[in-house]
């Protein structure tokens, strides 16, 4: 059953921790490296600050002589994009014997391949918006103008047309008219060989994050994003100013219920642990409609989940260093 805010009795006591050491990894080679790279000194100061040793760097070829030498208890992926995304980097922390907060690789892997994951997600029942996934070859190879009518025959219009891998709504964008979708196309294939073009359901932007404590996932309080300008872009979502949250979000308790229903479905279908943030449209009816699932959301000063997880009256460093905990536990 969901729950809209987590039991704070499992959240661990900072004197549990010990004398854990942490390692926190940001920044990578990604298009997502500057806002890794924050996150990563959020998740380092919040760490400190519940009472753990803990140090940043960089996912580097300085990495695993480093591991070597000084294995962590735990590391903390605050990497965005592939590199913190795709499940390499938690298939080489497996091979060093290194426990790490969040899913394991292949699932990592899964939820990060959105025509993938939406494809698990319909297997199972969960509610996703109609979509074609068209690899940069095909769409030259079929003919653009062949190939962009007939997906507009087909999803209709408005389209979200965005990377099938990738986050931070970079090469993402809504096309209202059959003659902005090559400009779309163009603009999304230089982010990822593949597009992804998906039915625009008009609603309002939520997000829900998953946390596991030590008793099930827990969905927390929805957060309601508004963008300034309509599309919650790479500006919109680092840039002071262009969008307002709400959290929790202004919903009727019977439409969060179902939200955060459908958040922690997606969360299981997916195989996830630890933590993720499922992001969703509510329909004009108040159905939920889940457009992709993050492993490795972002933990800036603007970032969702811990917008939520203050919303659910947490402690940003007392559930960071839950998990760390949880980790070091896991068997492996």
């Amino acid at each position: 059953m969901a729950a809209t805010s987590a039991d704070h009795s499992l959240v661990t006591d900072p004197a549990a921790t010990g004398e854990l050491h942490v390692l926190v990894l940001a920044g990578g080679l990604s298009y997502e490296r500057d806002v890794s790279l924050r996150s990563g000194r959020r998740v380092l100061d919040a760490l400190r600050g519940a009472g753990l040793e803990a140090e940043l760097r960089d996912a580097d070829v300085a990495l695993l002589p480093a591991l070597a030498a000084d294995p962590p208890d735990a590391v903390v992926i605050a990497l965005h994009g592939a590199t913190g995304e795709d499940g390499s980097l938690r298939g080489v922390l497996d091979l060093c014997g290194v426990p790490y907060v969040g899913c394991d690789a292949r699932a990592s892997r899964l939820a990060w391949d959105k025509p993938s994951a939406k494809a698990v997600l319909r297997e199972a029942g969960i509610p996703t918006p109609d979509w074609v996934a068209l690899p940069h070859d095909r769409f030259s190879e079929l003919g653009a103008v062949a190939v962009l009518d007939r997906i507009v025959d087909r999803l209709g219009l408005p389209l979200m047309v965005k990377p099938a891998q990738g986050g931070s709504g970079l090469g993402a964008a809504v096309v209202r008219d059959d003659a902005a979708l090559p400009a779309a196309m163009v603009g999304c294939f230089a982010y990822d060989s593949t597009a992804l073009v998906e039915r625009y359901v008009p609603g309002m932007d939520v997000a829900v994050s998953v946390l596991d404590l030590g008793d099930g996932p827990q969905a927390l309080p929805a957060v309601e994003i508004v963008p300034r300008n309509g599309v919650y872009d790479y500006a919109a979502r680092y840039t002071a100013g262009r969008t307002t949250w709400h959290a929790p979000a202004r919903l009727d308790p019977e439409v969060a219920s179902a939200v955060a229903d459908v958040a922690l479905a997606a969360h299981q279908a997916l195989g996830l642990r630890d933590l993720s943030r499922v992001d969703l449209i509510v329909d004009a009816d108040g159905r939920p409609h889940v457009l992709e699932v993050n492993v490795s959301p972002g933990m800036t000063e603007t970032s969702l989940l811990p917008l939520a997880i203050q919303a659910g009256g947490l402690d940003f460093g007392r559930v960071l260093g839950t998990l760390v905990t949880r980790a070091v536990a896991r068997p492996r």
